[in-house]
């Protein structure tokens, strides 16, 4: 799986938002695919999780404040 690929979903999932990606990782993590991620194959959907759960465990249970608009 190509890591650009990989990325760029990191990338599409984070901006909407530290709310919506807790939320999109407990869909990822039920094993929903979701459209940020639905190219990608099972290896390449476990990637983005990771990295969705690193980057949000920077937060801990917190979000920053969300931009509106």
């Amino acid at each position: 799986m190509s890591a650009a690929k990989i990325d760029q979903s990191v990338e599409q999932l984070c901006l909407k938002g530290c709310s919506s990606v807790r939320e999109d990782i407990k869909r990822l993590t039920a094993g929903v695919v979701l459209p940020e991620v639905r190219d990608l194959d099972l290896d390449g959907r476990a990637a983005v999780l990771k990295e969705l759960q690193a980057i949000m465990a920077v937060y801990g249970d917190a979000c920053p404040i969300e931009r509106s608009g």
